[in-house]
């Protein structure tokens, strides 16, 4: 058996940048088992799998197709800077003549069109709510020490946990923070928690514009830093929205690689934009 398999840096328009995740188009549907592997062989945050809904299908002329993600440990429900990667195969590699494509995924319907030189993708909002800090007091410390956390709110939709560092504090602190996967893992065991965001207000004057900055940690599913990450503005947008009173916002996520995302919030929905650029072309034989 032989699968093609593309390496798509997402949110960004610089090799090497942004976060890399594997695509692969397939003619038939593999089983779980296999994903999962050849998820932990690429080794990668994410590997997407794309696959026809009909026979009939092709990856160029069809306007639907399945979707899953899976990260070296595990299939997750939702994953922005994969399902960009996608898209990007299909109208980059496959020639896809849509100047929309939908995706059937674990979280309903994802559409993604292009843009310029990018794409946008039609994703679910996932608001957070506030949370008591004595909750999280373990991993609080774990993420950010003695640092100061201006608020705390969860998203139960996602799973994930947003810190939001004081205003007090500039990009460098949030950059300079580091985070221990393991550290996570041990003061958070009660499964509530798979993802951690830290983020602060961007500053004011900023040359970039960034609303907003962020880190993403998820060493519960096997991803101690993740480099941009699509799923996680679902909840960052709804949150700084809020906060800002914006429903358009620049955001900036400050991993080692960094990215970024345009967000427009509507109708309980969050669009994320960002590029994409093909680094790696190749084949998985089996």
């Amino acid at each position: 058996m032989k699968i093609p398999v593309f390496t798509v840096d997402s949110f960004t328009n610089v090799p090497l940048k942004g976060n890399p995740a594997a695509v692969c188009p397939l003619k038939l549907e593999l089983n779980d088992d296999l994903y999962q592997r050849i998820a932990a062989e690429m080794n990668l945050s994410e590997t997407a799998f794309i696959t026809k809904i009909n026979s009939s299908d092709n990856f160029t002329t069809a306007s639907r197709f399945r979707l899953r993600w899976f990260t070296p440990t595990t299939e997750v429900n939702l994953c922005g800077h994969a399902t960009l990667a996608s898209a990007a195969v299909l109208f980059q590699h496959e020639g896809n003549v849509n100047p929309t494509v939908v995706f059937e995924t674990k979280s309903g319907d994802l559409a993604v069109s292009k843009q310029g030189d990018g794409y946008v993708m039609d994703f679910p909002a996932n608001p957070p709510v506030q949370e008591d800090p004595a909750e999280f007091k373990d991993l609080i410390k774990a993420a950010v020490g003695d640092q100061p956390v201006q608020d705390i709110c969860f998203s139960s939709t996602t799973k994930k946990l947003l810190l939001r560092l004081a205003d007090s504090c500039d990009r460098s602190v949030l950059t300079g923070l580091k985070v221990d996967p393991a550290a996570l893992i041990k003061s958070e065991k009660s499964g509530r928690v798979k993802g951690l965001i830290i983020t602060i207000k961007g500053s004011p004057g900023c040359q970039q514009g960034f609303d907003f900055y962020s880190r993403y940690f998820a060493p519960w599913n096997g991803i101690p830093e993740d480099p941009v990450t699509g799923s996680a503005h679902t909840v960052l947008g709804c949150y700084w929205s809020k906060e800002l009173g914006k429903t358009e916002m620049l955001a900036h996520q400050s991993s080692s690689r960094g990215g970024e995302l345009k967000l427009q919030l509507k109708d309980r929905r969050v669009n994320i934009s960002g590029e994409a650029v093909t680094v790696l072309q190749g084949t998985i034989t089996l």
